[in-house]
């Protein structure tokens, strides 16, 4: 595919050879038998070498394991999951700790924990983590959708009325061939 190339470096009949052994380990490779076995040699070589003998009588086996070694290849897509929104209808200052911003989750939940964005008219103006999490005067780990927090940003203190604060989650998503 596009995204993974396999590179078949030596190709033969027969047994499985030192030969091929150090092939392998010099072109950091491993070898892959079909409907064969390595020599006692071979095989001693090969785990002095920690070369990797796949052995196979199942050629569909075979192409499903090299699928899915590719695949391992493969480093996961980061997407982004918008778990809520909040909007912030009053602000405080507060010395030592920054702006609180007053807000109501309008839609899903804030996390604790969440990754979120400040947005001011419709533009991004700061993404970064949350550094407080309120209802009333106790510390939250979620406020969900119709109910009123405070919070603070870490290291951002300019927060307006009317911005919105957008939490969402990065999630590690495995890639395919296809994909």
């Amino acid at each position: 595919t596009e995204k993974v190339q396999v590179k078949i470096i030596h190709k033969a009949v027969g047994q499985i050879t030192e030969s091929d052994i150090l092939l392998a380990s010099a072109s950091n490779a491993y070898i892959i038998g079909f409907q064969v076995r390595p020599s006692a040699t071979a095989r001693k070589l090969a785990e002095t070498e920690e070369i990797q003998i796949k052995l196979y009588s199942v050629i569909y086996k075979a192409i499903e394991e090299m699928r899915d070694a590719m695949e391992g290849l493969l480093s996961a897509k980061i997407e982004e999951k918008i778990i809520g929104s909040a909007e912030i209808r009053e602000t405080f200052k507060i010395s030592k700790i920054g702006t609180i911003a007053g807000c109501i989750v309008n839609e899903g939940k804030i996390l604790r924990s969440s990754k979120v964005r400040v947005i001011r008219e419709g533009v991004v103006a700061y993404t970064g983590l949350l550094g407080s999490l309120k209802r009333f005067k106790d510390d939250a780990k979620e406020v969900a959708k119709g109910y009123e927090c405070g919070l603070n940003i870490e290291k951002f203190n300019d927060i307006k009325v009317g911005d919105v604060i957008e939490a969402y989650e990065e999630i590690e998503v495995k890639q395919t061939l296809e994909s």
